[in-house]
């Protein structure tokens, strides 16, 4: 057959326009690996850790899982239920069900809506969400979102320095070394890492949500500079104090001094997420900086330190 100059172009731009939008003429075609990742109690106990292969255009977070453990669904399919067995319910009054992150971020959208792209770090998390109902970031799958980004898309990280001193080069040192790309000045698409004492942070927007509850910045600690409960275990403490960490409940279980430092992650609507990297002294604020690894920050929601101990937060998950 003849095919005649029109249509050779009319062809070309044809295969143009497939290619522009990820389509092809056979099965999904191949994006690499992905990471999952299955805990339950905010990162308490980890149930499943695998890599899952092969990941294609047509899959999704819902998919990837279903490929990988034993689910059941709700809601036509939109919604998990269970996974390996172990289903939402209300335990002594509390809601417990499953959540997921996608690169430390809380999703948008379902799991069976996510497209995957591959190389994403997935973590489900089985929990009781009476107080965390939209936890939005986390720390725990660092060097991610700094390395693939999220939703899709790469961002930038901008450190801003803000009273942190020494912990601030050591900050850009750990980001460099993971992968992250570091932007000079704040581009409005950038991932912040924020680094200084709270008295410093306290006034910038993203970190203000901590003064707001766990409720609303999905970490659970106080700055508050009274002692909010006489339930407080003092461990290590001396002198003044700085923060309280809280449980699941939201309940004030443990004071920390001005040398803790504190790694925490928030999220406004659908602003880049903010980390930051903070405590009530200078030498809090170099203690979380050192914490920006895998082995200190990984499957937790948020890390506080005092004296050599990392204390992941919320404290005292029940199961």
């Amino acid at each position: 057959m003849t095919v005649s100059r029109g249509m050779a172009v009319a062809i070309a731009l044809l295969l143009a326009a497939l290619a522009a939008a990820g389509c092809g003429f056979g099965p999904g075609e191949g994006r690499g690996d992905v990471e999952l990742t299955v805990t339950r109690d905010y990162g308490t106990e980890k149930l499943v850790d695998r890599t899952v292969g092969d990941v294609a255009e047509s899959d999704s977070v819902m998919r990837a899982l279903d490929r990988s453990v034993e689910i059941e669904t709700s809601y036509g399919g939109a919604f998990v239920q269970s996974i390996e067995g172990l289903e939402g319910k209300r335990s002594d009054g509390s809601p417990y069900d499953w959540f997921f992150y996608v690169n430390g971020l809380w999703s948008p959208v379902g799991a069976a809506e996510y497209a995957l792209r591959g190389g994403e770090e997935i973590w489900w998390d089985y929990r009781d969400w009476s107080v965390g109902t939209r936890v939005a970031a986390v720390v725990g799958s660092w060097p991610q979102p700094f390395v693939g980004g999220y939703e899709g898309e790469r961002h930038p990280t901008a450190v801003k320095c803000l009273g942190g001193g020494a912990a601030c080069g050591v900050v850009r040192r750990r980001l460099r070394d993971a992968g992250a790309s570091l932007a000079a000045g704040s581009p409005p698409d950038a991932i912040r890492v924020l680094v200084g004492p709270w008295a410093r942070l306290r006034g910038d927007r993203d970190a203000a949500l901590l003064k707001d509850g766990a409720g609303e910045s999905g970490v659970f600690v106080d700055f508050r500079s009274t002692v909010p409960s006489p339930q407080i275990t003092r461990k290590r403490n001396s002198g003044r104090l700085e923060f309280w960490g809280l449980d699941q409940t939201g309940e004030a279980t443990r004071a920390f001094g001005p040398r803790a430092g504190l790694v925490a992650a928030t999220r406004r609507y659908e602003a880049p997420p903010t980390w930051l990297v903070t405590g009530g002294t200078a030498a809090g604020v170099r203690a979380a900086a050192r914490l920006l690894d895998a082995d200190d920050l990984r499957d937790h929601y948020a890390v506080a330190t005092e004296g050599g101990e990392e204390t992941p937060l919320p404290l005292g998950s029940s199961r």
